[in-house]
């Protein structure tokens, strides 16, 4: 090894490089240096041996994270390193003698990269430390006095550099101090979302009517750009427990979508435009999640959404995420009025393959929770709604006011499928409902998964005499198509299936693709065709288009 060091100086020695990936600080330090401030006379190390590949961690590679756990204890276990290798000696003295060679998690050495004088500076600071570590701690291990010396002499051509490294070192240590002691809070992790949409569609022929045959429009609606906010303040207090605290803010609500505005009564409008209203901020949640005892969450508050809790599908229960069409992410007849003060139970009884869940929500006839918006019959003008009273008029609730229960039963026998039963009922549209549903989900392998749901219900003393709605959807979902991490599906439903409304059933369907940019940033065009709209076949088909573009953060 000496003699390769010794002869080969600007290039063999590179081999202490790989060390550095045992310090990711280094490594970051190194990936955000600003070369405009390295001093100009220290020329790059330039190797470009066939054999000898430089892992050191540049810009592109800062997200790998290379560990202890990749420290090779054998030069045999990087499998690109031959022992025809020029350098093969140097691993082979470096692995076995002193143990400071790390591998890519690969099991590759990897061996063509230009370096500059800071990243072998770097490595070599590190590898200074892991030799001085093992010897301190093990004072009776061999080193060979020639190696000792060409350390000391690298230490010497290095020293401006290995001075820079630790300066900077002590300048990210006393800032990384200062953040931890000025730090928003021990217990609450700021997360955010923001949506923006495109969104464009019209309808054939002349005009379209609500069920109760008022006109809605007779001209396409214009195009519309909706956008949506939301910052959550998640607290913890004793690490098993949840504080949530959600702000959202949006563009004019359900109705500033094509379908929303057309079809607003049976559930057509995209999922996520409910939430925010007219640019002013709301309080959407507020709720506080313990454990009083193992295997069991209670949860109370003055703003709890009930799909936050109940009937979720792996493949359709996100609107920002899967599908958009409101009718299609939740049991539309069975979760009328879904937002209020209220609480959850959730019991898993040891962690088992069985989970039992109760619900509880009553608010008041304000509707101040905008997801309330998306109950049956939630149009804007009262002449177009399916039931005039759906603001209120229930004589039921703690309090008087509207309310609503949800029992679901989960069967998961596997990680792989999952099957909810599911009740419902309360006081609303002035008078008293039930219902009951089914909701699974498959998935069938790691590319694709099927899922649907179904729902009947009573709702007697309507503004529509005594109904009772029929409820269904399916459809399947297609994982890392095209590109890994992406998401598509396919979903068709029926979301009021009664026979005394209108003459004909409404038929909703929605095919998307979501496409990640990155760990932030998704994008997502979604087609969604509403047939025989509002039950009604007077009305023609409805065609809108979105494209709808999701930061997280």
């Amino acid at each position: 090894m000496i003699k390769l060091i010794s002869q080969l100086f600007g290039s063999s020695i590179c081999v202490l490089l790989i060390t550095w990936q045992q310090s990711r600080t280094l490594a970051e330090f190194t990936a955000n240096a600003e070369p405009e401030k390295l001093p100009q006379s220290m020329p790059a190390v330039s190797i470009n041996h066939p054999v000898i590949d430089i892992p050191f961690i540049s810009q592109e590679q800062n997200n790998l994270q290379l560990t202890q756990n990749n420290r090779v204890t054998s030069v045999s276990q990087l499998k690109d390193v031959q022992p025809t290798d020029w350098a093969f000696q140097a691993l082979q003295s470096l692995v076995e003698r002193y143990g400071v060679i790390t591998g890519y998690p690969d099991g590759t050495f990897r061996g063509n990269r230009a370096i500059t004088r800071y990243e072998f500076a770097a490595a070599l600071n590190k590898a200074l430390t892991v030799i001085s570590e093992r010897t301190d701690n093990l004072p009776n291990i061999f080193v060979v006095r020639e190696d000792l010396e060409v350390l000391k002499r690298l230490q010497q051509e290095f020293a401006a550099e290995l001075a820079s490294l630790r300066s900077r070192m002590d300048n990210l240590e006393a800032g990384s101090a200062n953040l931890e002691a000025n730090q928003f809070s021990t217990t609450t992790k700021l997360t955010g979302q923001a949506i923006f949409a495109l969104n464009a569609g019209g309808f054939d022929g002349e005009r379209i009517i609500a069920p109760r045959g008022a006109v809605i429009s007779e001209d396409n609606p214009n195009a519309t750009f909706i956008y949506r906010a939301s910052l959550d303040l998640n607290s913890s207090f004793s690490g098993s427990d949840l504080l949530k605290v959600r702000l959202v803010t949006g563009s004019n609500g359900a109705g500033d979508n094509a379908a929303g505005f057309l079809e607003p009564n049976l559930g057509s409008t995209l999922d996520f435009s409910i939430p925010g209203r007219n640019d002013r901020f709301s309080l959407a949640r507020l709720y506080y999640t313990f454990a009083p005892v193992k295997d069991l969450k209670v949860t109370i508050g003055p703003a709890i959404v009930a799909p936050d809790f109940v009937d979720k599908n792996r493949y359709a229960g996100n609107s920002f995420l899967d599908f958009s069409t409101q009718a299609l992410v939740n049991n539309f007849i069975l979760l009328p009025r879904p937002g209020g003060a209220g609480a959850v139970v959730d019991w898993h009884p040891g962690g088992g393959s069985i989970k039992l869940r109760a619900l509880y929500v009553s608010s008041d006839a304000a509707d101040r929770l905008p997801e309330n918006q998306r109950l049956i019959g939630g149009g804007a003008p009262e002449n177009i709604r399916l039931f005039p009273t759906a603001g209120g008029g229930a004589a039921g609730g703690l309090f008087g006011d509207p309310y609503q229960g949800f029992v679901e039963l989960e069967y998961s026998p596997s990680k792989a499928f999952n099957l909810k039963f599911q009740y419902s009922g309360g006081k609303i549209f002035g008078s008293s409902f039930n219902g009951i549903g089914v909701n699974f989900d498959l998935k069938v392998n790691q590319y694709l998964g099927v899922f649907g749901r179904y729902g009947y219900a009573s709702y007697p003393d309507t503004s529509l005499g005594d109904i009772n709605p029929n409820y269904w959807m399916a459809g399947i979902a297609l994982r890392d198509i095209l590109m890994r991490g992406s998401l598509a599906g396919i979903a068709v439903g029926q979301p009021f299936i009664e026979s005394n409304l209108g003459n004909t059933t409404q038929t909703n369907f929605e095919a998307f693709y979501n496409l990640p940019l990155n760990d932030n940033i998704r994008v997502t065009p979604l087609l969604q065709v509403v047939t025989n709209p509002a039950n009604q076949n007077a009305n023609g088909t409805i065609l809108t288009g979105t494209l709808r573009t999701v930061f997280s953060f």
